[in-house]
């Protein structure tokens, strides 16, 4: 085991691996550092390891820089007084006061659980947020405690409406979560574009080109520049009018219903630093014992995901997988050989740390366990 800093040249490998539990510590750390409490500073250190976990770096730990430059510039809240207004018995408005939305999305699914768990449906309707992660954080925080959910987001312009070429529409995540009994839940986490833009910004991060079709130039002609892309040009939405309608659905429920920013007015978190992002969250918890037994509902889910499994496979293809079963492997072998991050992530994270007065991050140069 050895730690990286910031300041050393480059002899070491271009990838690093760490443990979980020493990434959550390590973001939790320089959060409080940054001036979180600790409660909301785990909160968001689960969000982003998870992510990593699950393969999804491109909302994981890498970012934690891009959130504590917000901070510092007044732009994220570090220490919000998060309150539920409810409006029925079954539902709530909280106003997320420009809080970390990692810290809003948590306690919003949790209100929403605590109105299921007594009345069967609950639902948490979130503004004056901020960009929140992986969504499938808070369908997992559901699935776990036993719930069915459905979490949406609105999000800042990338995409245009089905046969334009100026960003309006967001990349926003369509997340639903579904326990089961013996078998493996269903975890859907999916963005209404081709590619989420932070695929296209870790690619030019990495001098990397992307594919054909994820995105158009300023001029609206299809391109591989990721730069291109990210300098006035959008991302296109998956399956044409499909994606575009799915898209203008989530700034729907996410913005126009909870009164937060919506057609084009969210703020991009990483071009806009004169004004918060406003983002509008939507969150159901529903029990999955409404008209069925707990014992008969769980059997079901476990018919139907055998039955899947077990579906005759088509050319080429070796098994048949529920949705976010292939991230559920992933986060399952991470937690043995560790989270690889690369170099120009660990030395931004180390820098991190130095400025906060924390030790770095514990580091391998290998995968811990094959």
């Amino acid at each position: 085991m050895t730690t990286a800093a910031a300041t050393q040249p480059n002899p070491l490998p271009s990838r690093f691996y760490a443990k979980a539990d020493d990434a959550r510590a390590f973001a939790a750390r320089i959060l409080v550092a940054n001036g979180l409490p600790e409660e909301d500073a785990g909160a968001v250190a689960d969000c982003l390891v998870r992510a990593d976990l699950r393969g999804v770096d491109t909302h994981g730990l890498q970012y934690l820089p891009h959130y504590l430059k917000r901070v510092r510039g007044g732009l994220i809240n570090a220490k919000p007084s998060l309150s539920l207004q409810k409006v029925t018995p079954v539902a709530g408005l909280l106003d997320g006061q420009n809080a970390f939305g990692f810290v809003v999305a948590t306690r919003a699914m949790a209100e929403a659980i605590d109105m299921a768990r007594e009345f069967g449906i609950g639902l948490v309707s979130a503004r004056r947020s901020t960009h929140f992660g992986m969504a499938a954080c808070y369908v997992l925080q559901a699935v776990e405690a036993g719930f069915i959910s459905l979490v949406f987001t609105n999000a800042s312009p990338a995409m245009p409406p089905w046969g334009g070429r100026q960003a309006l529409l967001g990349t926003s995540p369509l997340a639903a979560g579904v326990p089961s009994g013996s078998e493996v839940p269903y975890v859907l986490d999916m963005s209404p574009a081709v590619a989420a833009r932070g695929k296209i910004r870790r690619a030019a991060k990495l001098g990397q080109e992307i594919p054909l079709g994820y995105a158009l130039d300023a001029e609206g002609r299809a391109t591989t520049d990721p730069n291109a892309a990210l300098n006035g040009g959008v991302v296109l939405p998956i399956g044409g009018p499909k994606g575009s309608a799915l898209s203008m659905l989530m700034d729907i429920l996410g913005g126009i219903l909870s009164g937060a920013a919506y057609a084009g007015d969210v703020a991009n978190q990483f071009e806009v630093f004169d004004r918060p992002q406003d983002v509008g969250h939507f969150f159901l918890a529903i029990k999955p014992d409404l008209f069925v037994t707990r014992e008969e509902f769980l059997q079901r889910m476990d018919t139907l995901v055998r039955r899947v499994h077990d579906c005759p496979k088509a050319e080429g293809f070796e098994e048949i997988l529920m949705p976010g079963e292939m991230e559920s492997r992933l986060e399952a072998t991470r937690k043995r050989t560790g989270i690889p991050y690369n170099a120009i992530d660990v030395a931004a994270l180390q820098k991190e740390a130095a400025n906060a007065g924390q030790p770095p991050l514990v580091i391998a140069n290998a995968p811990l366990e094959s």
